[in-house]
């Protein structure tokens, strides 16, 4: 014989919307605690979920130059999430490859590294960086170095034949590079004096009057 539910404990309509309100506002709350604690783990640099953007992390900013990969490439001493310093990629300017995988060491390459090496490692140097794009694709952060001296050394590797006026991304002062290496070329500095079309990157090659003895 089965028992009956007392008509008292029977689940009317107002209990089960009660019973459902309920449930829900339980569900809020754990998920608002979850969220919370997240927010603050993030905060404490846990997850870094939230990186400060690169603009206010580095733009104006100063920092120590403590490594040269090549002529347009380096680390200054600043954490870059998962890493112990940023990688810089030099914005405008392309030097003759001397480290890049499977390729060759280029005309000219090791004496651009050792130029940028002479005028930044170990010497604190200033970013300055475009809002508009400040990583290049493989994460590098983009900046115009400024040297203790306050000259640029983007467009001191230009100016003194170090290296390229790179065509192949615009930025604010690719003009003003572009003219910096028709000056370098007309004075036949760096490696103007003897570059021939096939030492040039495959962008320039075939396409630039080179400077005749």
């Amino acid at each position: 014989m089965s028992r009956r539910t007392p008509p008292w404990l029977k689940p009317t309509a107002g209990r089960l919307r009660l019973r459902y309100a309920g449930r829900r506002t339980v569900q809020v709350l754990v998920v608002a605690a979850v969220l919370a604690g997240l927010v603050l783990a993030d905060r404490a640099g846990l997850f870094n979920l939230a990186p400060t953007p690169d603009f206010k992390k580095y733009n104006a900013k100063s920092f120590p130059v403590v490594h040269v990969v090549d002529g347009d490439t380096l680390d200054v001493d600043c954490p870059d999430g998962p890493y112990a310093h940023t990688r810089v990629r030099l914005w405008g300017v392309d030097t003759p490859e001397t480290v890049k995988p499977d390729t060759p060491v280029q005309y000219f390459g090791p004496e651009a590294s050792a130029f940028t090496k002479h005028m930044a490692l170990d010497h604190v140097v200033m970013l300055r960086l475009e809002k508009r794009q400040t990583r290049d694709k493989y994460n590098r952060l983009l900046a115009y170095v400024f040297l203790p001296d306050g000259q640029m050394l983007n467009r001191l590797l230009v100016q003194e034949g170090y290296g390229y006026a790179d065509p192949r991304y615009d930025h604010v002062l690719k003009t003003a590079f572009e003219y910096t290496q028709r000056d370098a070329m007309q004075r036949k500095v760096g490696l103007w004096k003897d570059v021939r079309d096939e030492d040039l990157p495959y962008y320039y090659q075939g396409k630039l009057k080179l400077p005749k003895d």
